[in-house]
């Protein structure tokens, strides 16, 4: 009995001892090990995906793993377009959809969840997750798609999207709800799936809360023909407009204090001089001042040679805000000039002037500070009005007419420039917006892939094929 009473004891040790460590490897998970990629998989739908003769108000979806529902807002697309955008709630495994509206007989209904639907754990997305149901008796399946561009840069704008409408009518989209949207990739693209057959008008619309095209500041554009859905195959390009430009209120600016201390109250200017040196291809020297100029003597402001001789031809003019002062002359390369400003030349609108006469020495570039600029266009059409849009750092640098298949500098800015073609339908010289009433479609600029790179003391050389 006592040697049995000793086993049993030593087994319980063993055992404890074995649960203890047991125990010690749940506390701490081993590291290391590969992280989780794969999306949530739907495991069931009630009820089921593509269902047929749809009547319920309430569908579940249960996945293989914990899931959430994250910026629903910008991904969910119910189509066709109801009145009031379903109820989504997710716990769990699972995720549950509430519809608010009633269902139109024989209509097939998609939910698009976009890649809202993710696991908790590592965030992995279900890409494009999408249920499909229908009132009637079959699942349409038709589809269309497209592509819009905003006309006057030539880029994607996300915030925008393709609608369809059935009425066909031209003042349908000013004042009623699309029946279906699709929202725009990172290309531009859009698609609508699971259509009916039928006769639908196509537009561009702001994916505000109205869906209408009911302010013509926003971004805008239309298919000029009506579409029949379930025998065309085109794949249109639409190009979005603004009809009006959005006015910006200015902000009040309040009235500044007196200058108070003696350095507030001095006058002072910068000039547009790049290290002391005058661009020959501008033929603008500028004084920018501090203050608002009220007086300008041009007899006490003088262009000298390094023989302090006068030089007579330039003219001298403020600008409209009375706070540059413009120099205009025709620049020689390497050349030196003094600027003599004398103290009382220009008076601000506290009526002060400069501190003292100020003599201002510089000079102008060298050529070879330039690079010679060639570009041969291939495929051009004259006919068409092309013109050459030259972009530095995003901003627009140049116009330049395309007239002739080959475009030439002897002279041009160093640097690294976009390029983009406007096609000048009117020949106005200037890019010319839409008009819905009018059924007038904008003019088209289209970004092109090729840079132009300029080398200082180089002849530049690139081709663009239209």
């Amino acid at each position: 009995m006592k040697k049995r009473t000793i086993s049993v004891i030593s087994f319980c040790l063993f055992a404890f001892a074995y649960l203890g460590q047991m125990g010690c490897a749940n506390i701490i998970p081993p590291g290391g090990g590969p992280r989780d990629s794969l999306p949530p998989i739907l495991i069931t739908a009630f009820p089921k995906d593509s269902a047929l003769n749809f009547n319920s108000n309430k569908i579940v979806l249960t996945f293989n793993e914990f899931v959430e529902v994250r910026e629903l807002t910008e991904n969910l697309v119910v189509s066709p377009l109801p009145k009031n955008n379903p109820i989504v709630d997710f716990k769990l495994r699972t995720v549950t959809i509430k519809l608010k509206d009633s269902l139109v007989p024989n209509t097939t209904y998609t939910i698009d969840f976009g890649n809202s639907v993710k696991d908790v754990n590592e965030g992995n997305a279900v890409k494009n997750f999408t249920y499909v149901f229908s009132t009637g008796n079959i699942i349409d399946n038709n589809s269309f798609s497209g592509k819009v561009i905003v006309a006057e840069t030539g880029l994607i704008d996300s915030t925008i999207i393709a609608a369809l409408y059935k009425n066909t009518n031209d003042t349908a989209v000013t004042t009623q709800r699309p029946n279906y949207i699709a929202k725009l990739q990172g290309d531009g693209s859009f698609k609508f799936i699971n259509l009916p057959i039928g006769n639908f008008k196509l537009y561009v619309i702001n994916n505000s809360y109205s869906k209408k095209y009911d302010d013509s500041t926003q971004l805008f554009a239309f298919y000029d023909s009506v579409i029949n859905i379930g025998s065309t195959t085109s794949q249109p390009t639409l190009y979005a407009f603004q009809e009006a430009k959005k006015i910006t209120p200015q902000p009040t600016i309040a009235t500044s204090k007196a200058p108070t201390t003696e350095k507030e109250k001095q006058l002072k200017y910068a000039t547009s001089l790049e290290q002391g040196k005058q661009d020959i291809l501008d033929t603008t020297l500028t004084l920018s001042f501090n203050r608002k100029i009220k007086n300008l003597d041009v007899d006490k402001i003088a262009l000298y040679d390094t023989n302090y001789k006068k030089i007579s031809n330039y003219n001298i003019e403020l600008d409209s805000t009375k706070q540059s002062l413009f120099i205009h002359k025709k620049w020689i390369e390497k050349s030196f000039f003094y600027l003599v400003l004398q103290e009382d030349c220009v008076v601000d609108t506290t009526n002060t002037s400069l501190t003292k006469s100020d003599t201002l020495k510089f000079s102008t570039k060298n050529e070879n500070e330039y690079g010679s600029v060639k570009i041969r266009f291939n495929n051009i059409d004259t006919s068409k009005h092309h013109i050459l849009l030259i972009y530095k750092e995003g901003k627009l640098f140049e116009t330049v007419k395309i007239t002739q298949p080959e475009w030439i500098r002897k002279l041009y800015y160093t640097g690294e420039f976009d390029l983009k073609i406007l096609i000048d339908t009117n020949n106005n010289g200037i890019w010319d917006t839409g008009n819905y009433k009018q059924k007038k479609q904008p003019e088209v600029i289209k970004p092109l892939s090729k840079k132009l790179s300029v080398r200082a003391n180089w002849e530049n050389e690139t081709e663009i094929t239209l």
